[in-house]
């Protein structure tokens, strides 16, 4: 009983503190775009050997998505490591895996799962909750992407510490992780630029929970007020002109983070 108090306590405080400390580690964001039909595949294969595989080499899996529209057979997930030295030493043991070249022989034997892939590695931001496996019990998760203008990605982070991540949470919204990409992006194959961007996931009960409660929150006066404020101190749009995207995703069977 003493450890499941622990492990409710535990979740209660990372879905709505910050971490107590700051959180060091690197963070990578993947994207496999599968090959017409082989999504079902590549899903099984993550399911039934490659998670098992990136714990065996000192990855950490968090969470693993498919957008509620997947209209382009995309797979997003997300592991975390120690730091870059780590996590290169890392992918390098897992790819020389036996036991993974088996698996990933067998999963290709009618043809290559995947067509692409996008790679960006994140650092967690000081307001961020501490990225762990859990269960939010949400309908589904909002993955959103902001792109600053040059020289205005502080004056978000701050705007988001001071006031946003509030405000999320009193229009019905929950805080699931906030990272800025990190500046260390050789390898990566990402159209996102270091230095202007912010990455965060949010839950819902669904899309359009999501929709009322963005719609009450852009509608309060304390958001008003706090963007207008951030605004005139930046001189302008925090934000580039369509700097917002949004796809909301659904966690797979085999996600840590559900």
């Amino acid at each position: 009983m003493k450890t499941l108090l622990s492990l409710l306590t535990f979740g209660l405080l990372a879905s709505t503190a910050v971490a107590a400390e700051p959180d060091t580690r690197l963070f990578e964001m993947r994207v496999y775009y599968a090959a017409e039909g082989k999504l079902d595949a590549l899903n099984a294969r993550f399911r039934d050997h490659t998670l098992k595989l990136f714990a065996k080499h000192g990855m950490t899996s968090l969470g693993y998505f498919v957008p509620v529209k997947n209209t382009e057979n995309k797979l997003v997930y997300f592991l975390a490591y120690p730091d870059r030295a780590a996590r290169d030493a890392s992918w390098k043991a897992f790819q020389a895996d036996p036991a993974w070249k088996s698996a990933q022989q067998a999963s290709e034997i009618n043809g290559k799962l995947i067509t692409k892939v996008e790679v960006a590695f994140l650092t967690a931001t000081d307001y961020s909750a501490l990225a762990a496996p859990k269960a939010y019990g949400q309908g589904v998760f909002e993955l959103r992407t902001y792109t600053t203008e040059a020289g205005r990605l502080n004056n978000l982070n701050a705007r988001f510490r001071d006031h946003t991540l509030k405000l999320f949470e009193k229009h019905g919204m929950t805080n699931v992780t906030y990272w800025n990409l990190a500046a260390d992006q050789k390898g990566a194959k990402s159209p996102l630029v270091a230095g202007n961007t912010l990455i965060y996931l949010l839950t819902h009960k669904s899309a359009d929970a999501a929709k009322a409660s963005f719609d009450a929150f852009r509608a309060d006066p304390a958001w008003v007020a706090a963007k207008e404020a951030s605004e005139q101190k930046a001189g302008g749009s925090l934000t580039i002109k369509d700097g917002v995207k949004s796809e909301f995703l659904v966690p797979t069977d085999y996600s840590p983070v559900k």
